[in-house]
């Protein structure tokens, strides 16, 4: 028999379905692996904006690792939306004490809907305790911008700086993601201390990208569960969310930033 990987999310829960928590485990579903979750916030949430954000209590999250790590044996770690500095706390100890597996750290700041999702004093918190515990982390170019508290990155060139400052801090390696690059291909660059790889590709011409971080992240978590090499894990896993956005408009969810297709593979 062949066992499948276990991967845990650590993130907020989106209301609407097309991030968070909820496409973390659509991906991690997708590409094979079995989905466990600690949620940090809840988000009233739909295509169109962010209504509110609940907290969940910092006592209430630390209890949610404790029970998920004294029972499962975790693969690989994905972390997410966490908002407050006391979360950011209770999630790193309960790293330092429990885990070993690769562990891919998706910055979460803004909403694609533009709605903040961190709190100011919650960045400071967040470089100095889980940067130094990544394995990837995989900021978007305002993301890089934010953490590095300097404008974000304009080309490639600049992504390419941001990520060897952010090596700075503490990943071993940072995949700067360009979607946000004004021309009309894209590349995301994995820094590492050995060196700099491109991972090109076309834009797709759809509105429906919501939740396109949250599952770069939960798919390259996946994947290094799965026994991937990080670059090639990266490779895949970009691959997969290209597909998943060229079939985002087959899904008709709402009237705003719709999400990718997470389940393409098998529907």
């Amino acid at each position: 028999m062949t066992l499948i990987p276990n991967v845990l999310t650590i993130a907020g829960s989106d209301s609407g379905g097309g991030a968070g928590v909820q496409a973390d485990l659509k991906t991690f579903s997708a590409l094979e692996t079995y989905g466990a979750s600690v949620i940090t916030a809840l988000t009233a949430q739909n295509t169109l904006a962010v209504a509110a954000i609940h907290d969940v209590p910092a006592d209430f999250v630390a209890a949610q690792l404790e029970a998920v790590f004294a029972d499962l044996h975790i693969h690989a770690v994905k972390i997410g939306m966490l908002s407050k500095v006391e979360v950011i706390e209770v999630v790193a100890d309960a790293l330092e004490r429990h885990n070993r597996a690769p562990l891919v750290l998706d910055p979460v700041m803004v909403a694609k809907s533009g709605d903040p999702l961190l709190q100011p004093d919650a960045i400071a918190a967040l470089k100095a305790r889980l940067l130094p515990l990544a394995t990837v982390l995989t900021p978007n170019l305002p993301e890089a911008g934010a953490l590095l508290d300097r404008p974000a990155p304009r080309d490639e060139a600049e992504m390419e700086a941001a990520g060897r400052a952010l090596l700075e801090l503490g990943p071993q390696r940072v995949l700067v993601k360009g979607g946000h690059l004004p021309s009309g291909d894209l590349v995301d660059l994995l820094v590492t201390p050995d060196g700099v790889r491109r991972y090109p590709t076309t834009r797709v011409d759809t509105g429906n990208t919501h939740g396109t971080g949250c599952t770069l992240s939960s798919a390259l978590a996946a994947l290094l569960a799965r026994g991937l090499h990080p670059p090639d894990a990266v490779a895949t896993a970009t691959a997969y969310v290209h597909r998943a956005i060229e079939q985002a408009d087959r899904l008709a969810v709402g009237r705003g930033h719709g999400p990718v297709h997470h389940l393409h593979p098998w529907w």
